[in-house]
Formats: structure tokens, C-alpha cells, sequence
């Protein structure tokens, strides 16, 4: 049965462009009330000028890599709203380089925002949820964090860990009224590629064509926000690249000879 989001409050991290401002058109869409969350208020204030009843949403600017200023995020939104139904983790960095050329700075960088900054968000916010005695975090993390792909080290290696992260975190919670639902998206058209750290720590600069050629970002918030109202556990959004799970479960052999291989970018 699919669950109404009427009057719920949902928290959408990385809410400033892509998949996340996607998710939070979608959400306002089917009546939810937001917080949006991101470093840079400025396109947090477009993305909420845009959303059906713009002003019952909040803003409220945070940097995943700064997770000693959560908690006090994490408060604000208590105060204003006084309950959360979901927390969306979808903030979050990508990577373009090899392992060979990537300084350990950079890896170290998309561990810290794309791991322990998600991991400190969610446990400033999991007393509040059980103390409600329910709640959800929606994780958005990657086809490559079930398939690793050339130069994606790093980032695949902080996707791995979301999933054994909040696997446990399920089987954990679950009695105090604690859902997860994972969703691992494949190749969908945002700007992810574009701003994606390459081998020194900055910016790739260009689209990747898999990245050009993916689904459109509001296809995909309609079908994770879908599985997200009939309470799924895990989800995978994406296109032919999705048949990469079924090969590497049935022929690890030939699926490692064909991710050598293949184009990635």
C-alpha cells in the first residue's frame, strides 16, 4: 500500500541541483513540507522559489564535511518543525581518476562527505526518531556501490560502505520503529560528472556521455519517491547498466573480464 506523504516533513540533503532538487519537486509535489539542505543557499533559495507551496519549506545550508555543525542542524530543524518523518541522504561527491593518479587527500575528501558525513547526520538525527518511534532514511548511493568500475575508487569504496553501514543500521533499529530504503541509481543526468574530483582534488569540468545520454533526474525522483511510499527496502533506478547486477551475481568471471573493458564515462 502506498503511503501518503500529506504533512510529512522530509529532509533532502545535496537539495541544490540534480537528483536531489529533483527529489524535492517530486516530494512537494505529493504535499510534503522540506528542508532543504546543501552548502549553497543561494540555489537552495531557487530550488525553493520553484516548489509548490514555496513557503512552507525550510532552508537550512550544511557541509556533510563539517560534521561537528550537525547537531546544531539537526536542533534547528527540531525547533522549526518539531518532527521528521524522512531523512534523504543524497549530498554527496563523485570521482573521475585512477587509483594510480589520485592523491590520498582526495579519497580521504570523498570519504569524509560521502561516509562520515552522512554517518554523523544520521546519528544526530536517529535519537530524535526513536524517541518518535519511527522514521526513514532514504540513502541515495550508486550502481557502482554493488559495481566498481574503473575510476571510481573512492567513491565506490563510500557507497560499499553506506550499504554495510545502514544494512546493520536496519537490522539494528527495526523494532524501534526504524525503516531504511537504499536506492542505487545508475547513470541519471545531472551534473555529477561535471563536478566530480579528478586525481589532484578538482573539478572533472566536463559530462561524461553515459552521464549525458542517462535518465532525466525527474524520472528518477518519480520512481525513488515511488519506492520509498511502498516502503522498499532497496531499489535500483536505472537503465541496461542495471543488467551489470545480474552478470556479476551469476558470472563474476566474465563480468570482471567485461568492466575491464568497458566504456565508463
Amino acid at each position: 500500500m502506498s503511503e501518503s506523504l500529506a504533512g510529512k516533513v522530509i529532509w533532502i540533503t545535496g537539495a541544490s541541483s540534480g537528483i536531489g532538487e529533483a527529489l524535492a519537486r517530486e516530494y512537494a509535489r505529493r504535499g510534503a513540507t522540506l528542508v532543504l539542505s546543501a552548502r549553497r543557499e543561494q540555489e537552495l533559495q531557487r530550488v525553493r522559489q520553484a516548489l509548490v507551496n514555496s513557503d512552507d519549506h525550510q532552508i537550512v545550508p550544511l557541509d556533510l564535511a563539517d560534521s561537528a555543525a550537525l547537531p546544531a542542524a539537526v536542533e534547528q530543524v527540531r525547533a522549526r518543525l518539531g518532527r521528521l518523518d524522512q531523512l534523504v541522504h543524497n549530498g554527496g561527491i563523485s570521482q573521475r581518476s585512477l587509483v594510480a593518479d589520485t592523491d590520498l587527500a582526495v579519497d580521504r575528501r570523498i570519504m569524509e562527505v560521502n561516509f562520515f558525513g552522512t554517518v554523523a547526520l544520521t546519528k544526530a538525527v536517529l535519537p530524535w526518531m526513536k524517541e518518535q518511534g519511527r522514521g526513514r532514511f532514504v540513502v541515495i548511493t550508486s550502481l557502482v556501490g554493488e559495481l566498481p568500475t574503473p575510476l571510481r575508487s573512492a567513491y565506490s569504496a563510500s557507497k560499499h560502505a553506506l550499504h554495510g553501514f545502514f544494512e546493520s543500521l536496519r537490522a539494528e533499529e527495526y523494532d524501534a520503529g526504524i525503516r531504511v530504503t537504499l536506492v542505487m541509481p545508475g547513470f541519471i543526468r545531472t551534473q555529477v560528472s561535471i563536478n566530480a574530483l579528478v586525481g589532484d582534488g578538482s573539478a572533472q569540468g566536463s559530462m561524461d556521455e553515459a552521464q549525458q545520454a542517462g535518465m532525466d533526474p525527474q524520472e528518477c525522483a518519480r520512481r525513488v519517491v515511488q519506492a520509498v511510499q511502498h516502503g522498499r527496502d532497496q531499489v535500483i533506478i536505472a537503465g541496461r547498466e542495471k543488467a551489470g547486477i545480474y552478470l556479476k551475481r551469476w558470472s563474476p568471471p566474465l563480468y570482471r573480464r567485461l568492466i575491464r573493458k568497458m566504456k565508463v564515462t
